[in-house]
């Protein structure tokens, strides 16, 4: 009986891990096995080299500018999206005030029109998102810096994505903008499987707003946040960051190199100088960091389940 029952298990992943195995373990070891070879990505031809790749990569400025911000991405861009959309999501289903006759907790008033605000970005392509930030960025015409004018700030008028110091920044804000109502609506909805019960218990034993956000709202969306925190930082450190920095910088990846990320840079040696081998490199640290980064997140935030 037990025989047979494993048969029926084996034969149903067959296929499926016969397809994983083909479709994506296969690749990755085919990539490692690139990385110590010279091969250009344009010829059949290429030779051994060892670890020269690796050696490289190891002396090479700008594999760690990008590393460094990639690392910002990963970093920055899930604290601040996270904590912004747990603010609005918090405000939209428990930070209203109460009415007379209504219940204890509630949200703002039209909370559900802001949920469809804060989601609308989700709708736009992320394409049409960094295309409309470019025309806004723009120096002499964009909108931000027509608006600084119009206050008489004309004085202060920033290059944005030309400035160093600033085009990391802007790109950043790019990403947070397009992603945050993506977690206010998945914060939503975890807050509305909360019981109403917990906050009005709250609220009579004297807790404030924000003394039940961070005793009861938090803790019970625990698992949430730190799914959506490793969802967000391999986010930031894929395609997303490519996609953005791709159509909004100079160069793309300037000014200076000072927006360029691992993504972009594993691009730009494979497609623009031909180094196939060198790109596979960079893309084998990528996958070191970004399961790095998903190991830490889960073993800092792992805390034990409170069932309600």
């Amino acid at each position: 009986m037990q025989h047979g029952k494993y048969r029926f298990i084996v034969g149903f992943l067959a296929l499926p891990l016969g397809l994983y195995a083909l479709f994506v373990v296969w690749p990755f070891i085919q990539s490692i096995y690139y990385t110590f070879t010279d091969w250009t990505g344009l010829s059949p031809e290429f030779t051994t080299v060892g670890f020269d790749n690796y050696q490289r990569l190891l002396h090479d400025d700008i594999f760690w500018k990008s590393l460094w911000h990639s690392l910002l991405f990963a970093l920055v861009l899930p604290l601040v999206t996270l904590g912004m959309a747990l603010f609005f999501a918090f405000m939209i289903n428990v930070g209203g005030r109460r009415r007379r006759g209504g219940p204890a907790i509630s949200g703002v008033r039209g909370s559900g029109f802001y949920k469809i605000v804060y989601f609308f970005p989700q709708v736009l392509s992320i394409a049409i998102v960094a295309l409309l930030f470019t025309f806004a960025y723009n120096p002499d015409t964009g909108m931000i810096n027509s608006f600084l004018r119009d206050i008489g700030l004309g004085s202060v008028q920033p290059l944005w994505l030309g400035d160093p110091s600033l085009a990391l920044w802007c790109v950043m804000a790019v990403l947070v903008w397009s992603t945050t109502g993506f977690f206010v609506v998945l914060f939503s909805a975890g807050m509305a499987s909360i019981p109403v019960e917990l906050y009005e218990a709250a609220l009579l034993d004297g807790a404030s707003r924000f003394a039940t956000f961070f005793r009861v709202t938090l803790p019970l969306l625990w698992d949430t946040v730190q799914s959506g925190w490793v969802y967000m930082g391999i986010l930031a450190l894929g395609a997303e960051s490519f996609a953005v920095v791709q159509i909004m910088t100079t160069g793309p990846g300037g000014p200076d190199y000072s927006t360029t990320v691992l993504v972009l840079y594993v691009y730009q040696k494979a497609f623009r100088d031909g180094q196939a081998a060198y790109a596979t490199t960079i893309g084998v640290a990528l996958l070191v960091v970004t399961l790095a980064f998903a190991a830490i997140v889960m073993r800092l935030g792992r805390r034990e389940r409170l069932e309600y």
